[in-house]
């Protein structure tokens, strides 16, 4: 073989080699992709699955629900004849619920299908369920007054399923609790109520039965505390967002520790179901409540016999006052524990027993939870001057009420030439001696200008001006005097002490440019 031919060769086989070598590699290429395709994949360390070194129950709430959840009861209930009212279908029979709680529910919840503004059957079986739970080994039960009333029979189903008849120990409408006794036993699972109050942010777990679904286990945090959802004088909710639908009422929510911090009650929810936004009892209240019923079988709580309000920001101005602070006296009830002890209309309630108060609400909640036959000492600040008044507080009545102007008041036409236009307050008036049904005490607003100042404090013809500036009002001439030496003083709102249908309270109305 020649060079030429030897050296021809040799390339030709350089090519063929590097053309094998290239297809192969193309062959593993493809073999690689095909690979990830078709073939089960291979565990390398690069592609596992994330893992930490804390145990799989590290972030659990499973121990706490193991032991709680067999104390936590579904409420069966079943009443003879037609529904009073259904805000809740799956939350009782009766639903009988205080006036402003119904409104609460409905405002949420819009008319049910078995409400009163509905129509349904007058005669039939109703089944309604709830939620409660076990506060002692002997059978006691806690649930919401709405979920049991009116049942002629009402069953407790446990977490296990076994079945008991329970009979209904008291209830109490004021705060919508009830307490449910089961006989024949004394090893119930049972759990206990927080002493300690929980703090916003706290993680809490809520063990009910929503939809007939018992057991359900959901999870959230304390949203916010004392909670005024307009249900009753003596509201002070704790906000939670754990799920809570219907069914859960008369629940128990829980804190980390197993202990229940509250009784969910009520739900905000345009649709029905959960939206994160939920009311229960607090503890303390549940307690001092349980304790009552269990003893007697009503609650019995303390009264001055005052109608009391708020202290707005202008209110507090007119009064002197460094701050918004405290429960304003609107009225006072003749031969009341508050009269004797010589409170007035106008007194400011600053503390009970040495204990700074807030607001209106949080005075009537305190008064509430103190015996009746007990002497309570208030301070009040009166004329710009703190004293001390001790009151002896009575029992509160049953079907106590606001009092009323009960007499027509229209307008005697032949006096016309006694009303006065005021037309920088925004109404007219003349002595309400002088106007029949009216009383003989203070000025009648006759007439109120519709965008005036007076319309937008809430005034309305015929209600009647006692007091302007802490002084009575007879005629409208004193009125004016007591607004004129307002603007002098260069004071911005003059409060007067109002006589209306809904009863007695202070409003601060502009005084209007000189």
């Amino acid at each position: 073989m020649s060079p030429s031919t030897d050296s021809t060769t040799r390339s030709l086989l350089t090519r063929r080699r590097s053309a094998l070598l290239a297809g192969v590699f193309g062959i593993a290429v493809l073999g690689f992709a095909a690979g990830q395709a078709i073939l089960p994949p291979v565990s390398s360390p690069a592609l596992a699955q994330i893992t930490t070194d804390r145990p799989a129950n590290q972030y659990s709430f499973g121990d706490v629900v193991e032991r709680v959840r067999p104390a936590v009861v579904s409420v069966r209930t079943k009443i003879d004849g037609p529904r009073t009212s259904s805000i809740e279908e799956e939350d009782g029979p009766g639903q009988n619920v205080p006036p402003n709680m119904e409104r609460f529910f409905r405002r949420f919840f819009g008319d049910q299908p078995n409400s009163p503004n509905s129509p349904m059957p007058r005669n039939r079986r109703v089944t309604g369920q709830g939620s409660g739970f076990f506060i002692s080994a002997d059978g006691f039960v806690v649930t919401n007054n709405h979920v049991i009333d009116k049942a002629t029979t009402v069953e407790v189903i446990m977490d296990d399923g076994k079945v008991y008849t329970a009979k209904v120990i008291g209830r109490d409408q004021r705060t919508d609790l009830a307490l449910l006794k089961i006989d024949g036993r004394t090893d119930f699972p049972w759990v206990k109520l927080a002493t300690a109050q929980p703090r916003v942010g706290d993680w809490v777990l809520a063990v009910g039965n929503p939809f007939g679904l018992g057991g359900t286990v959901t999870a959230g945090i304390v949203s916010a505390r004392g909670r005024d959802i307009g249900a009753g004088p003596y509201d002070d909710f704790l906000q939670i967002d754990a799920a809570v639908n219907r069914g859960n009422s008369g629940g128990p929510t829980f804190n980390l520790a197993g202990e229940v911090i509250g009784v969910n009650t009520a739900i905000v929810s345009p649709t029905g179901g959960n939206i994160g936004i939920a009311f229960a009892i607090p503890a303390d209240t549940v307690s001092r409540v349980v304790a009552s019923l269990k003893e007697s079988g009503i609650v019995t709580r303390g009264f001055m016999g005052v109608n009391i309000q708020p202290v707005t920001a202008e209110i507090a101005e007119s009064l002197g006052l460094k701050e918004p602070q405290g429960a304003l006296v609107a009225d006072v009830q003749a031969d009341s524990p508050a009269a004797k002890a010589g409170i007035k209309s106008g007194d400011v309630v600053m503390a009970v027993n040495g204990t700074r108060i807030k607001d209106a609400r949080e005075l009537s909640r305190r008064i509430s939870l103190i015996p009746p036959g007990t002497t309570v000492k208030l301070a009040v600040m009166r004329e710009g001057k703190e004293r001390n008044v001790d009151v002896l507080l009575t029992k509160l009545p049953e079907d106590r009420t606001a009092d009323r102007t009960t007499e027509p008041r229209g307008r005697d036409r032949d006096r016309d030439r006694d009303r006065v236009v005021e037309p920088r307050l925004g109404f007219s008036m003349a002595p309400a001696k002088s106007v029949a049904g009216s009383g003989d005490i203070g000025v009648v607003i006759t007439d109120v200008k519709p965008d005036g100042p007076a319309a937008e404090r809430g005034l309305k013809s015929g209600d009647v001006i006692l007091e302007v500036a802490g002084k009575a009002v007879s005629t409208p001439a004193e009125i004016r005097d007591a607004f004129s030496a307002a603007r002098t003083e260069g004071k911005g709102v003059v409060l007067m002490r109002v006589k209306t249908e809904q009863g007695t309270r202070f409003v601060t109305v502009p005084v209007g440019r000189g």
